[in-house]
């Protein structure tokens, strides 16, 4: 028999090392329980001490309560052949006249236009004018007080970072508000809301904004409107879209746009765009190809006389910068011309072999036919239409759809690349020219549905056919 003293020892270790085991994690758990609860007890004491958040909370309800009283909810009645449909949008207050502005394509087709104010009162509205070309339409309700008008952001100009706040009626839901920051200024997205030839100069925010937001304002951090929402890039859709739901990229219409177009609605009732008198080209990068390394657009060819020739313009010469906004692309260049009114001076960036200067030409009035045939060029582009004349110099040549989009409504309603129009509303047609006039004057700009008549070649027998189709600009 052993003695105690010979097994004594490893008894005491076996004890401790079972003491260890199961006493060991009950300890460990208690330690991180004191660490984790002198850590809670400290980061409340800290959001106790420090009012950051509330601040921020208090700002954003200030925001909240400045812009909601000057954002109305729009309702629209609109004819769809033999039936009515309703649809719906946002505007916002722009003085105390009763004035409110949208989007022209919230109204497109609209036979009866109701708004909603914040406040809960209904208003039956009047359109006042709508340009297509930068989708902005005004409309004014009758004779009321109490509106109280947004406040603009006439000083400074937006910047990349800066937080911003959206307001509608996403998906019905009257008088939201969504938060964000601009993304990325001088948008040029080329889809379904900005076509070739409409306004492309967009501010970009990741603000959520849905169909029903169109028309909203968005806003600043002190509650002074900075643009207009207008359309959304989707995970389907990413070149811009007034459908689908918010992935993170909405775009908005500048203010200096909103204000040149809204007071010349309110005033004279149509829009007078500016004319600088250059060709532009087809594709942003051949200024690359010119030698110039940096954003900015070639300009092939120069009008004799005009204001840009007259200011010193030359063809070959690389417009870089227009009154200091950086010009990336030949749809930002064409919406800063556009949008300024004839007789206004401008300052244009220009760079030539190696040098660069400033010339500031007088800009003149475009006429009617580049205005409104831009306007629909860019409603047909919306659906996924583009144009050219053909290579034929023949009198009896019509204007050919070039490209027909895949998956575009035009494709849907019938018509392919290398149709050429013949009738618009059963009048012949020989030009674009022609056609776009032809277009505007059977209404498509305001939503009617207009009668065209295509030519179609047949392949097999070498005979054009003929057929008619129905075109409608939708919402």
């Amino acid at each position: 028999m052993r003695k105690f003293t010979d097994w004594g020892p490893a008894f005491l270790v076996l004890v401790a090392t079972m003491v260890a085991l199961f006493a060991a994690p009950s300890m460990v758990r208690r330690v991180e329980f004191a660490q984790t609860s002198a850590r809670v007890t400290l980061a409340r004491q800290a959001l106790g001490d420090d009012d950051i958040l509330i601040r921020i909370d208090q700002a954003v309800r200030r925001i909240a309560e400045s812009v909601a009283p000057s954002v109305a909810h729009i309702d629209v009645r609109v004819e769809n052949r033999t039936r009515f449909a309703s649809s719906s949008g946002s505007g916002w207050l722009f003085d105390t006249d009763g004035h409110i502005v949208t989007n022209s394509h919230v109204l497109r087709g609209a036979e009866r236009i109701r708004v909603q104010l914040h406040d809960g009162r209904l208003f039956e509205a009047e359109l006042v004018g709508a340009d297509p070309l930068t989708d902005i339409a005004v409309l004014r309700l009758p004779d009321v007080d109490g509106l109280i008008p947004v406040v603009r952001a006439t000083d400074g100009h937006p910047r990349q970072g800066e937080r911003v706040f959206a307001f509608g009626s996403p998906f019905g839901f009257k008088f939201s508000m969504s938060e964000g920051i601009i993304s990325g200024l001088g948008r040029e997205p080329a889809g379904a809301v900005a076509a070739s030839s409409g306004y492309t100069n967009f501010i970009q925010t990741d603000a959520a904004v849905n169909p029903g937001n169109s028309g909203g304002p968005l806003v600043n951090v002190y509650g002074q409107l900075i643009g207009m929402n207008v359309a959304i890039a989707t995970g389907s859709d990413s070149e811009g879209t007034t459908e689908g739901q918010s992935a993170g990229i909405s775009f908005a219409i500048p203010l200096a746009v909103i204000e040149s177009v809204v007071t010349q609605l309110i005033d004279h009732g149509e829009v007078r765009r500016g004319f600088l008198g250059v060709s532009l080209p087809r594709r942003s990068g051949d200024a690359l190809r010119a030698g110039y390394n940096g954003y900015g657009v070639l300009v092939p060819g120069v009008s004799d006389g005009g204001p840009a020739d007259l200011a010193g313009m030359q063809s070959g010469d690389v417009i870089t910068a227009i009154d200091g906004q950086q010009i990336t692309g030949v749809g930002v260049l064409r919406s800063l011309i556009s949008t300024v009114q004839p007789g206004e001076k401008i300052d244009i960036s220009v760079w030539r072999d190696g040098d660069e200067f400033v010339l500031s030409p007088v800009l003149a009035q475009a006429g009617e036919a580049v205005t409104v045939g831009s306007s629909v060029l860019g409603e047909l582009g919306r659906l996924g239409l583009q144009f050219g004349q053909g290579r034929s110099v023949e009198p009896s040549a019509r204007p050919i759809m070039s490209w027909v989009f895949p998956n575009s409504p035009a494709l849907e309603m019938g018509f392919s690349s290398g149709q050429r129009i013949a009738q618009v509303n059963g009048k012949s047609v020989r030009t674009i020219g022609e056609m776009t006039a032809e277009f505007a004057e059977a209404g498509l700009l305001v939503g009617r549905e207009v009668e065209v008549v295509v030519e179609d070649l047949d392949l097999d027998t070498g005979e054009t056919q003929r057929k008619t189709m129905k075109l409608r600009i939708n919402r």
